[in-house]
């Protein structure tokens, strides 16, 4: 019986971050979201701004292993932004560029509530209609969810589909979000590329089995 090489020991994984920040509060989620991707050895992380949509955007998404969507979240959805992003990437989607990709996502609103699943849930379908495997946040709810909590746990908004990040109008965004939600997305962004890791050893090794079957 023939044995399936060993994948690389160094793989290159790519984790791009692709996000629409308003004010700024959104950017600094991104940033977490990236330090989470860099700490995993072999993952390289790259933060796209998709407020400009041109040619390298496309080109480090195409090259991505997976996509961190990022927005903020406004009147109970993703912004105008995201959303000329998302539309923009019809052409991809007619092409199946994104097909198998991992995805992923975050947000921010100014309410601790804010519909902030509404946003999350668009970038899920956003990412099912490009054939994507999404990735949850993979954290239990953190503060009310049990007597004892704090507003200093992981996941304190109690998130299941991506990281929520909660930041007051009055404050700027050197100020929030706080920094148990920065924590929450650090953790989405290692969550992402440990869970990429895993895709693309899994990868290598179906495509070895493949041919010596």
């Amino acid at each position: 019986m023939s044995v399936p090489r060993s994948p690389s020991l160094t793989p290159s994984i790519s984790v791009v971050i692709a996000y629409h920040s308003g004010y700024g509060h959104t950017a600094r989620q991104a940033a977490a979201v990236v330090e989470g991707a860099v700490s995993v050895p072999g993952v390289q992380a790259d933060l796209r701004d998709v407020s400009t949509l041109d040619d390298g955007l496309w080109t480090a998404l195409a090259d991505a292993d997976a996509i961190v969507f990022g927005s903020p979240t406004y009147m109970g959805a993703t912004s105008a932004v995201f959303q000329r992003f998302a539309e923009a990437s019809a052409p991809v989607w007619a092409a199946r560029g994104w097909q198998g990709k991992l995805a992923a996502g975050f947000t921010n609103s100014a309410g601790v509530n804010g519909n902030k699943d509404n946003a999350l849930l668009s970038m899920t379908v956003l990412a099912a209609q490009h054939g994507m495997n999404w990735v949850p946040l993979g954290l239990l709810p953190g503060w009310i969810y049990r007597s004892g909590g704090s507003s200093e746990d992981l996941n304190r908004l109690g998130s299941f589909v991506g990281a929520m990040a909660q930041s007051p109008s009055d404050l700027g965004p050197e100020q929030a979000p706080t920094d148990a939600d920065l924590r929450t997305a650090r953790h989405l962004g290692e969550h992402v590329a440990r869970t990429a890791l895993q895709f693309v050893y899994g990868r290598e090794v179906a495509a070895d089995l493949a041919v010596t079957a």
